[in-house]
Formats: C-alpha cells, sequence, structure tokens
C-alpha cells in the first residue's frame, strides 16, 4: 500500500483552508533532501505558512511538499520531503495533526515474512 502520511496531509490542508485559518507545517530541518531557508531554522525545526495568498506553485504530493516563497524578500523554492513533515496545524488555535516521525513508513519496506503486526490506532486532538 502507498504511505497515508501524504493523503493526511491533503485532507487536513483542505480542512484547514475551507474553514478559513492557515495552514502552517513544521518540518525537521535536518532531512537532506530538505531545500529549505536556513536562517529560519530553529532548534534543526522550522513552521512554514502555506496559506495560498503567503506561497506560489504549492504541491502537495505523495514524496514532497513543494511551493516557492518569498523569504526576506528574496525569492526561495521550497521542497520537505514528506517523511521531514512533522506536523500540520492550522495557526490560529492549533489544530491539526502531529505525525509520529518513528512510524514514518518511507520507503517502503520489502516484502518479508514476518507475521502482520495488528493496527495500533491513537487518538489525536
Amino acid at each position: 500500500m502507498t504511505p497515508l502520511k501524504p493523503y493526511l496531509i491533503r485532507s487536513i490542508y483542505d480542512w484547514i483552508i475551507d474553514n478559513d485559518l492557515t495552514p502552517h507545517l513544521l518540518v525537521d530541518a535536518t532531512h537532506p533532501h530538505a531545500t529549505l531557508p536556513q536562517e529560519y531554522i530553529e532548534n534543526d525545526k522550522i513552521v512554514l505558512n502555506i496559506r495560498p495568498a503567503a506561497i506560489d506553485a504549492l504541491s502537495l504530493g505523495n514524496t514532497t511538499v513543494e511551493f516557492n516563497a518569498r523569504f526576506n524578500g528574496q525569492p526561495m523554492h521550497i521542497t520537505a520531503p514528506i517523511p521531514a513533515i512533522m506536523a500540520i496545524y492550522a495557526r490560529e488555535n492549533g489544530k491539526g495533526m502531529v505525525f509520529d516521525q518513528e512510524d514514518d513508513d518511507y520507503p517502503p519496506s520489502p516484502p518479508d515474512d514476518t507475521p502482520p503486526q495488528h493496527p495500533h490506532l491513537r487518538v489525536v486532538k
């Protein structure tokens, strides 16, 4: 199966926009394939405002989130690999989803002969 995380990111983004709120991404800036403005990184993380009025050419793909933005007046193409995305939430009320980095299923694991484990669910507030 394809990973669930990019689908959750897209649906929560739509939900935040539909409620006229401001979607933000919390990104792990240590990911080797991330392209981020280094001067705005704090404690190896960065918060990105992805409201349509603030960015251009947003792509919420299955492997990356990409868009064009300006930082201190300078244009930049941002690339945030899906495994580097730690959370998506509304700035105004904090509603959204935090992702467990340890459960990230990228890249897909090759099939093996171990028996399937029971799925685990947790409450997301």
